[in-house]
């Protein structure tokens, strides 16, 4: 929490203009989800550099020609949707808990991306989330889902991946991008304001044509694998 505490000192005298900026995209109908992004990924890149975390990103040029795909990263920390905003030059939106919506600057953001809140604890909620993401994906929307569900807490190891959160993709027939992160837990989750280096790689996405026949859980398993084999390479390398 010190790394927060560290952005918002060195960012106070301009971050209630940023605020304000991304609360009007949010209220523009119809929305312009391009140009939102494009402001919030800026301010996402002065706001990591004044927190002293830098983002090393890999294969890019795995991301699908065409827009209309979902990523699908491992869960390390709170700091992970901040390494993605940066680093993928493409629009997206993401799925996130019901009780995180309403927080102050996540609920602005969410908003002015098309961001979708899912209960949960609420089934019938969650299948309609499930459908219309389906549906926005379909339209030429992206979107980024953690099929692990919540944070892992254990650094760079993997929690399992749950078959449910590829219904979505399933049913838009869309790419799923397997996206590995290495060390995202450090920025937010460790007490140091030290220099940091986050690691993400964008894996060759599945195509439709590749898991049609295959079941959710299926999936899940192996985008779980090809994250987990990407991660050893790249932690091999420090070692």
């Amino acid at each position: 929490m010190r790394r927060i505490v560290l952005m918002v000192l060195r960012l106070f005298y301009i971050a209630p203009y940023y605020l304000f900026r991304i609360w009007r995209y949010g209220k523009k109908e119809p929305h312009n989800y391009e140009e939102a992004y494009a402001y919030i990924k800026k301010v996402t890149k002065r706001a990591n550099r004044a927190g002293r975390v830098i983002i090393e990103s890999h294969g890019l040029e795995n991301l699908p020609k065409d827009d209309g795909f979902i990523l699908y990263p491992n869960h390390q920390g709170l700091f992970d949707g901040l390494v993605f905003l940066e680093s993928c030059p493409r629009p997206f939106a993401y799925v996130t808990k019901k009780e995180a919506r309403n927080i102050v600057l996540l609920k602005q953001v969410g908003d002015a991306l098309g961001v979708l809140a899912m209960d949960r604890e609420d089934i019938r909620q969650s299948m309609q989330v499930i459908n219309q993401l389906a549906e926005e994906v379909k339209k030429g929307r992206n979107f980024l889902i953690f099929a692990e569900g919540t944070r892992s807490k254990k650094g760079n190891q993997l929690l399992e991946f749950k078959g449910g959160s590829f219904k979505s993709a399933t049913k838009a027939k869309c790419p799923i991008v397997p996206c590995a992160l290495v060390d995202s837990f450090k920025p937010f989750d460790e007490k140091s304001i030290k220099k940091v280096t986050v690691k993400l790689t964008y894996l060759p996405p599945l195509y439709y044509e590749e898991y049609k026949d295959m079941k959710t859980h299926e999936i899940a398993e192996e985008v779980k694998r090809r994250i987990e084999v990407e991660i050893e390479r790249q932690t091999a390398k420090e070692t």
